[in-house]
């Protein structure tokens, strides 16, 4: 003997929750919550995270941070190299 989950389907609420978040589109589900609760609909954040998912309704993550390609060029300056190979300190006056 085991409990049976019977979940309510809200078709009310999961059809606000698509039109809020095709009008807010950079919004997720926790400020989706705030304007559900604020409407009325008492909603478990869990629950509302539930049916977020199901709709696919996730925000697209941004992008990182941008670094350079590749390899650089050495940097080569031939006046401080001298014959035997040695690299000095350039002192040109």
């Amino acid at each position: 003997m085991r409990y049976e989950v019977v979940r309510q389907d809200d078709p009310v609420l999961r059809e606000r929750l698509k039109e809020l978040a095709k009008v807010r589109r950079r919004f997720g589900y926790r400020r989706l919550h705030v304007f559900l609760r604020r409407e009325g609909h008492e909603v478990n954040h869990k629950r509302l995270f539930r049916i977020y998912r199901e709709e696919q309704l996730h925000v697209r993550r941004r992008g990182g941070r941008k670094r350079a390609m590749g390899t650089r060029a050495r940097w080569c300056c031939l006046c401080c190299q001298t014959s035997a190979g040695r690299w000095t300190s350039c002192q040109t006056s």
